[in-house]
């Protein structure tokens, strides 16, 4: 019992050490779906044979169980679904460069003081209707398949991001904002997507995808917004008197966007493939089966051991990255004398070129062998212990600034950039971890779901929030103007601590990514005493 919680081989009634207690035929078929159907069920004890023969079958199970967690990584469709992951960023943040022109051109009449604050409800109201609508979309992909929920998903961001920019009034900006906000099904439905195509020993790499998808989408978005945007005033010899463009000047980068949504529309729909597959008659026929792959209630999939503090922990790792995503900007442009850096516009847009190639070596070259040595706990733990340091090093940079050693600071500041980063692999870590503590692939989606209805909430109010707490320390000088980053400190050492209590799931020593496998083969064990 004890070796099967832990995930360690199991002695049956023929004396054979492996982790299946089901007949030939049963163990061919659950492999050929052994990424899309519940891996909760338990199959029938097979009666007693020779325990030469059961020997045989046992070197066969080994050998199929081992190949299908082999399994190639199939790049085709992480490809695609990394560029259908690319819509969600780039629709969300394609906007920033130019909501608080657009604002002013709808609404002539609202105070130039009052812009910021309607700019900042529109960009929140996104994340806060994705965040209402999240769990549906995560059941729905659970009952009717991924492949229809991203398609349709795909379609609905597509149609909302394209009439943004023609919103002739305050109101329609709101409603076309929330309507893009509803589509929210893309995010949860690849992230599942991806999970059903990985194995234990791919997942890394596939995630590091994943993540560097959505750095992309993040650079791309703002890109679109801020070059396409008035073209009739940016390119007179090219739009200037054309009606449409000096009417609706924000159209273009919402056509542009909608035609990068449109394009995953059509990859998506024809060469995406499905990955959840119907449980058929013949693998439900014993009631062991169907109480196991019974699907669960969001309250009771909340109670499984392990899920509450993997979603705590990732919406804890998520809160620093978002107030950081938030923070860094305002810092870097700030007088040295307030707390900043006081960057140039150059030097700015350097170092955040410096941070994203920084983050892409560590989540593509570094994180997948790290995750292989030390398992995902273990990448999690490691940079659970960087982050305080991470963020804390910040200050230490105003400092040096502040008592005039510039030389030291050019010298530290793009080496800082150049690791910091790292702590970066704890988004994709956090995604596996919550990938093996799922109870079933069936429930997958819905697991996922919940993680990012908490990701949208939080994304709505942190970014005002901590730029807000900023603001009040280079202000007030409340702590030598490191207010900010004194909070960001306690709340990363949290995290340090929040990450010593993630479940065993996600441990070096466990060969598989599932919870669920190693209690359904628990119980099996208990049952063939």
């Amino acid at each position: 019992m004890t070796a099967a919680l832990n995930g360690g081989p199991k002695a049956n009634g023929n004396g054979c050490y492996h982790n299946n207690h089901r007949s030939r035929p049963e163990l061919d078929e659950d492999l050929a779906t052994s990424e899309q159907t519940p891996l909760l069920a338990s199959a029938a004890i097979a009666p007693a044979q020779d325990p030469d023969v059961a020997g045989a079958i046992c070197a066969e199970d080994e050998v199929a169980a081992a190949a299908a967690n082999d399994k190639p990584l199939p790049k085709t469709q992480i490809f695609l679904l990394c560029y259908a992951r690319l819509v969600e960023p780039v629709a969300f943040f394609s906007i920033f460069p130019y909501i608080n022109q657009m604002i002013q051109h709808v609404a002539p009449g609202i105070r130039d003081a009052d812009v910021g604050f309607y700019s900042g409800l529109i960009e929140s109201l996104f994340s806060l209707t994705q965040m209402l609508v999240m769990l549906v979309w995560g059941r729905a992909a659970d009952r009717v398949g991924r492949k229809p929920v991203l398609v349709a998903s795909l379609v609905g961001v597509c149609c909302a991001t394209s009439i943004f920019g023609m919103a002739t009034s305050l109101w329609q900006m709101v409603l076309f904002r929330c309507l893009a906000g509803v589509f929210a099904g893309t995010i949860v439905t690849i992230r599942t997507m991806i999970s059903e195509h990985s194995t234990p020993r791919t997942q890394a790499r596939s995630f590091s995808f994943f993540a560097f998808a959505g750095n992309v989408g993040i650079t791309v978005g703002p890109l679109l917004g801020g070059v396409l945007a008035d073209p009739a005033q940016q390119y007179p010899s090219v739009f200037g008197g054309v009606r449409f463009f000096e009417a609706y000047p924000y159209a273009l980068p919402s056509f542009a966007v909608g035609v990068v949504g449109l394009t995953a529309v059509l990859t998506s729909a024809f060469f995406v493939e499905e990955t959840l597959v119907k449980k058929s008659k013949a693998t439900v026929q014993e009631e062991g089966q169907r109480q196991l792959a019974k699907e669960k209630s969001t309250w009771e999939l909340l109670k499984t051991p392990g899920v509450g503090i993997v979603l705590y922990v990732f919406a804890h790792v998520m809160l620093l990255a978002f107030a950081y995503t938030a923070i860094i900007p305002v810092f870097w442009f700030t007088s040295v004398q307030l707390g900043g850096l006081a960057f140039t516009k150059f030097q700015i847009g350097a170092f955040m070129a410096m941070t994203g190639v920084s983050q892409a070596f560590w989540l593509l070259v570094v994180f997948p062998p790290l995750q292989h040595r030390m398992g995902t706990n273990g990448v999690m733990r490691l940079c659970a212990n960087c982050y305080p340091f991470f963020l804390g090093t910040n200050a230490l940079l105003n400092a040096l600034r502040r008592a005039g050693f510039d030389r030291v600071f050019w010298v530290a500041a793009p080496c800082f950039l150049a690791v910091g980063p790292g702590v970066s692999m704890s988004f994709t870590a956090v995604q596996l971890a919550l990938n093996d503590v799922s109870p079933s692939p069936a429930m997958l989606g819905t697991l996922n779901a919940l993680a990012l209805t908490g990701l949208s909430g939080l994304r709505a109010f942190t970014p005002a929030l901590f730029t807000s707490l900023f603001a009040l320390g280079a202000n007030t000088q409340i702590l030598g103007g490191y207010l900010v980053w004194v909070i960001l400190f306690l709340l990363a050492a949290g995290f340090t601590v929040a990450s010593r209590y993630l479940p065993e799931a996600s441990e070096k020593d466990f060969p598989t990514t599932n919870s669920a496998v190693r209690q359904g083969e628990a119980e099996v064990d208990e049952e063939s005493r």
